[in-house]
């Protein structure tokens, strides 16, 4: 994970084997065919949620113009002026209220209040009080702001659904000190701890009688507010804690990171747990299905719960383009969000229109430093575009932290703060460091950052020191930061907007490929653009070096934000707490979440779309069907065989020899479209380091450059190449040299060509082109490759097998009745007739795709889904000896219970095999870090000691035994993924840390980013609390003692400062 949001998250990545959905149950006819073990015990029946029917605003307003006698059940005063009443018609089920506001606020939202099916007579009408309001305010609150301060003051859950900056957390406020004024308890969790901190330091500020719990760091814990994480919150509910008792009030700020992946279950555990007589403020940023959420809190807490919805910006934000290569900026969507597509093409059409025109050197442009001094030439533009405009602050959004640090650097010999300005940041950045011990102030990071910040110029991003990132956050806020380079983490939570927003990138890597940023993530970061009371209106710049659709353009721009979809999965400490709880077990768990209830909603669509799809299907016909199928499956599997064969000799070990000059290579681009160029020319290739091929995402870390013919994307672009189609394409294309990643080689021949010393003369490139056609002339049945076996000398057995089997399969391919009718061999082309029918087939395909994931949805529906993923994760926790077979908690799961940010049954499993028994508290240390460390190194680890390397095979047997017994429980895994996940990068760090290293001496051992050395050995402090907790639970001194003592080597000097929030 390069730089995700979820990167400074209390727990760690769930390696979990259940994370795998169950493929065989999508495979099974019934459900007798998926329960075939004797040791399940049969569900006990669940009784069937009551049913909650909402009406929409729409069927209301219909039925109001039709009815005889309408029913006034809503009266809204306005003291300003009169309002006008909004008639609702009562019905068995529910009541769904709309208001607008008046047009004097400049402001407008929408309201819902949703009901449970039984709820009475609604009315909502201010409550006659001669109490002053809990808190006032020194600003005319928005519409949305008193609209939700009066659902509190009604004592009634609120859902607040606005923009980045709109002013949420002066709701939220409200809530704490309504409840401090009444005598009560409120709990505020956010998603982060730095988001934690920082919220306790504000809200202490105001109210003193706040607490923090972080599970690091406690404060207060018997304040009348308490600031945690989520993680701790269910922690406590799980435990039973007095302190829920005392709870009236719980806040949950970014609610709508609960469709996280991988953490959101969090939220919705907690939420589905606190009890029934607890009220509710949500806090999110835009959601679409608002009051979705809302009408499930309401059939789990069956109260009212509001919706408060608002999509009016503070202040009004206008959307520019910047072309790569360009000189000025291009307003496309202006602060009444109309889209201008005269200038969006105008804007297009300047891309590349600086740029150097000379594609000879397409290899050496695409270099690192000539890639970043590109791109700095354009951010550099940028920048003095905004500072001579006095459009500063100014946040710019970089897609990797090596591309932050870059930029910045850049821009090193600007001047944008005064003297004075220097003198202040000087003085508060010593004094931040003041506590720092001597040899951890001359750390590199620390020493580059102070010239930087002094010119106005900061760095965001998680791979910097803790420290400096609240340095820069805090500078940020008092204006002393002009221009702020930081990654998207950066646009969660923390409350620092700006006057312009830039995007260096319209793509980002997600993890498997490059695309366009989302219309929800452009929303979430360009809401940082325009502050409340300062600014007439935001500046989101957006740059753009490709040629892109005017639709494309619309959807990130003007696009929708992203609907909160429930990310529900089961984990097995869940499982084990819910089985040892006396509150609610899985089954309660699995029938209240947000997914079955998302799940229950959608049954009539789903159940209409599968029709239609099995409609899709039936009217399919195919001629030769059983033969086409034959035929595509033969294809398939030798696709695929020849995928390994391919990936076995294109590997670097066996691949670089042979990347002499002049060979003749063949390269593919597998993208999300696929972009193939044929047969080229090796020119060159090199190697990239570690750091560059985590940030940039990349599979591998070498860079071929190669002669290709090609075009570029667009007359105006000549960053990006494509093959050409067709015959226009050929006539504007040429040999240029572009650079691929060795993943995109896809074949190599015995063939070399003369290679000219210079490319630069373009008659030199098509001179070498001549040559390569000349040989393609020459071998019309296809150019001859080297043999893996007798020419690169690949002797592994299991490569030749798969040789074996990819000759055997094309055998059985060409034997087919197909390519018998057909005649078809390795070099001939398919015939029209036939390409249509595989056309046909592979539209079949996907629809059978289709309609396999609507079933899966329908049975979802039906709640059988996750129920049997309980069972077979029951079975795993009987195998084990976690739970016996009456699914009572034995010893093992006690201990499983109290770990929850790393892989709790491994853990156990060692702790229970007596891994730790005999090992140094640093070795112990060391191997714990394989469960928290998530950022993949591709470099072969050399352990520094053999301790290490024993400690580390012993977690990889316990972890092949648990994997396997995972997969005998039918539960979809990669044994040998699962094994290879425990990675051991940062064993020797640890290591030589808790034997006492200085921190400047353990940065020199590895490629990883200062900060994240810093977060893991916080999730590692973590994780050995939790590991001591569970040894004491079970009674062993020995473990217990070990763990603290580790966890005491562990905390000291930078690694563990003290934030300067608290």
């Amino acid at each position: 994970m390069s730089d995700d949001l979820f990167d400074v998250f209390d727990a760690t990545k769930a390696k979990r084997p259940q994370d795998a959905i169950l493929e065989a149950m999508e495979t099974a006819e019934t459900l007798e065919e998926l329960d075939d073990d004797e040791d399940v015990t049969e569900d006990q029946a669940i009784e069937p949620p009551e049913k909650w029917r909402k009406l929409e605003l729409t069927i209301n307003e219909e039925r109001r113009k039709n009815s005889d006698t309408q029913i006034v059940d809503n009266f809204r005063e306005n003291k300003k002026k009169p309002r006008s009443f909004h008639l609702q018609e009562y019905c068995s089920d529910s009541v769904n209220e709309t208001c607008t506001t008046d047009s004097d606020l400049k402001t407008s939202c929408i309201h819902d209040v949703s009901l449970p099916a039984e709820y009475g007579e609604y009315l909502f009408e201010p409550k006659e009080t001669s109490r002053k309001p809990a808190k006032e305010y020194k600003f005319t609150l928005d519409a949305f702001q008193r609209e939700s301060i009066r659902c509190l003051e009604r004592n009634e859950s609120v859902l607040v659904s606005a923009h980045t900056s709109a002013g949420k957390t002066a709701i939220a406020e409200y809530a704490v000190a309504m409840s401090l004024r009444d005598g009560q308890r409120v709990i505020y969790t956010s998603p982060i701890k730095a988001l934690s901190n920082q919220k306790y330091r504000e809200l202490y500020e105001e109210f003193i009688d706040v607490g923090l719990m972080t599970g690091d760091v406690t404060i207060n814990p018997s304040a009348g507010c308490l600031v945690m994480t989520t993680e701790i919150l269910r922690s406590m509910l799980y435990r039973g804690s007095e302190v829920i008792r005392e709870v009236a009030w719980v806040i949950f700020d970014e609610v709508h990171y609960m469709r996280d992946k991988e953490r959101g279950v969090v939220w919705e555990e907690t939420i589905i747990m606190v009890p029934e007589n607890v009220r509710f403020v949500f806090l999110s940023a835009t959601i679409p299905n608002a009051r979705e959420f809302a009408e499930w809190i309401v059939q789990l807490k069956n109260q009212p719960c509001h919706t408060i919805y608002t999509d009016s910006r503070p202040v009004p934000l206008q959307h520019y383009l910047f072309p790569a290569g360009g000189d000025g900026l291009y307003l496309v969507v202006d602060e009444k969000g109309q889209f201008r597509d005269d200038t969006f093409e105008k804007a297009l059409s300047k891309i590349g229109e600086n740029s150097i025109k000379d594609t000879s050197k397409g290899a050496e442009m695409n270099k690192k430093n000539k890639k970043a001094a590109k791109g700095a030439s354009d951010v550099y533009r940028i920048i003095k575009l905004i500072m001579e405009r006095e459009y500063d602050p100014v946040i710019v959004f970089a897609f990797s932290r090596r591309e932050c640090e870059a930029l910045a650097l850049q821009l090193s010999k600007l001047e944008l703060n005064t003297d004075e300005q220097k003198s202040l940041v000087e003085q508060v950045f010593v004094n931040a460091m003041d506590s720092l011990s001597e040899d951890d102030k001359k750390l590199p990071q620390i020493t580059a950052a102070l010239p930087l910040l002094k010119r106005g110029i900061g760095i965001h991003h998680s791979g910097l020191l803790p420290i400096l990132k609240e340095v820069t956050e805090i500078l940020f806020q008092e204006g002393l930061i002009k221009v702020l380079f930081a990654t998207e983490t950066f646009a969660m939570g923390l409350n620092m907007p700006a006057k312009t927003v830039v995007f260096t990138a319209v793509r980002k890597f997600d993890g498997e490929a490059f695309r366009f940023i989302s219309g929800g993530e452009y929303i979430q970061m360009s809401g940082r653009a325009g502050r409340r009371g300062l600014d007439e209106r935001g500046i989101s710049i957006l740059t753009v070096d490709e040629r892109i659709q005017p639709e494309t353009a619309r959807a990130i721009l003007k696009g929708n934000a992203d609907p909160l979809r429930s990310s529900f999965h089961l984990e097995y400490n869940m499982l084990l707490n819910l089985l040892r709880s006396e509150e609610a077990n899985p089954e309660y768990v699995i029938s209240r979440s947000l997914a079955q209830f998302q799940a229950d909603r959608a049954l009539p669509d789903n159940e209409a779309k599968l029709n239609e799809l099995l409609r899709q299907k039936d009217e399919l016909k195919i001629s030769m069907e059983d033969d086409v199928k034959e035929f595509a499956a033969y294809k398939d599997q030798l696709e695929r065989l020849r995928s390994k064969v391919r990936n076995i000799v294109f590997q670097a070990k066996n691949v670089l020899p042979f990347l002499q000059v002049g060979r003749l290579a063949r390269f593919c681009v597998q993208d999300k479209e696929v972009r193939d160029f044929g047969w080229g020319v090796v020119v060159n290739f090199t190697k990239m380091n570690t750091s560059q091929v985590k940030e940039q995402g990349l599979r591998d870390k070498f860079l071929i450059d190669a002669l290709v013919f090609s075009k570029p994307l667009t007359e105006t672009n000549e960053k990006v190449f494509v093959p050409p189609k067709g015959e226009e394409d050929i006539a504007q294309a040429s040999w240029n040299v572009l650079p691929f990643h060795l993943s995109a080689l896809d074949g190599l021949s015995s063939i070399r060509v003369y290679m000219p010393k210079d490319l630069r003369p373009r008659e030199n490139r098509s001179a070498v082109g001549k040559s390569v056609s000349e040989v393609m002339r020459q071998f019309p049945k296809g150019i001859p490759l080297l043999d893996p076996v007798e020419d690169m000398g690949i002797k592994d057995e299991e490569f030749r097998k798969l040789i074996r089997q990819a000759e055997s399969v094309e055998d059985q391919l060409f034997s087919s009745k197909l390519a018998q009718k057909y005649s078809l061999s390795l070099h001939t082309t398919y015939p029209e007739e036939l390409s249509r029918l595989m056309d046909s087939y592979q539209r079949k395909e996907q629809i059978l795709v289709e309609i396999k994931a609507v079933k899966r949805q329908i049975r979802l529906g039906q709640g059988l889904i996750l129920r049997e993923e309980l069972k077979r994760m029951l079975r795993v926790l009987r195998r084990l000896g976690f739970i016996n077979h009456e699914n009572i908690v034995e010893k093992k799961g006690r201990t499983a219970c109290e770990v929850n940010t790393a892989d709790e049954l491994v853990l156990t499993e060692l702790m229970f095999h007596g891994a730790f028994n005999e090992i140094k508290a640093e070795v112990a240390v060391a191997l714990l870090s394989c469960f928290v460390y998530d950022e993949k190194q591709d470099e072969q680890l050399q352990f520094s000691d053999e301790e290490l390397k024993a400690a580390f095979q012993t977690l990889q047997n316990i972890a092949r035994r648990v994997g396997t017994v995972t997969k005998e429980c039918k539960i979809p895994i990669d044994v040998d993924e699962y094994v290879q996940s425990f990675d051991p990068s940062m064993m020797n760090v640890v290591y030589a840390w808790c034997r006492g290293a200085i921190f400047a001496e353990i940065c020199k051992m590895t490629h990883i980013f200062e900060g994240s050395i810093i977060r893991c050995m916080r999730r590692l402090e973590e994780l050995l609390r939790q590991l001591s907790a569970a040894a004491h639970s079970i009674g062993n001194e020995e473990l217990e003692h070990l763990f603290e003592k580790g966890s005491q080597l562990l905390k000291r000097d930078i690694a563990f400062q003290a934030s300067l929030y608290l």
